[in-house]
């Protein structure tokens, strides 16, 4: 049997639930828990938009994780095999002049490494 080979990146139509649990962990690192839940309730109702995954990088200003990141060789084999990833999590603070990626680093990761103009689907607030 013939090893699928990456066509295109499948979404599913909605970030999956236990994504916002993970985004509200993070974002608690940063911010206060008031401004956390204010957060995390705005990305259930933000509507999935599309950004190239080389642009979050540059407004994140993140690194690239590699091949070898276990979370991010997971995702990979998920596209190769064709199946759907979730939305990414983001919010912009103005204050720090950055996009914060609240969920799917690993996943951005991933993508970056098929194609670096591959949109990305995300809730941005």
């Amino acid at each position: 049997m013939s090893k699928p080979k990456y066509d295109v990146i499948q979404w599913l139509s909605e970030v999956e639930e236990h994504d916002y649990p993970a985004a509200e962990s993070y974002l608690s690192l940063i911010y206060s828990n008031d401004q956390v839940a204010d957060m995390i309730h705005r990305l259930k109702n933000a509507r999935i938009v599309q950004y190239k995954a080389k642009d979050i990088f540059r407004a994140s200003q993140l690194s690239l994780l590699g091949v070898s990141n276990s979370h991010v060789e997971k995702d990979r084999k998920k596209i190769m095999k064709g199946k759907s990833l979730s939305p990414l999590l983001l919010v912009r603070d103005q204050a720090i002049g950055k996009v914060v990626i609240a969920d799917g680093y690993h996943r951005l990761c991933a993508i970056y490494q098929f194609n670096e103009d591959e949109l990305i689907y995300c809730k941005i607030i």
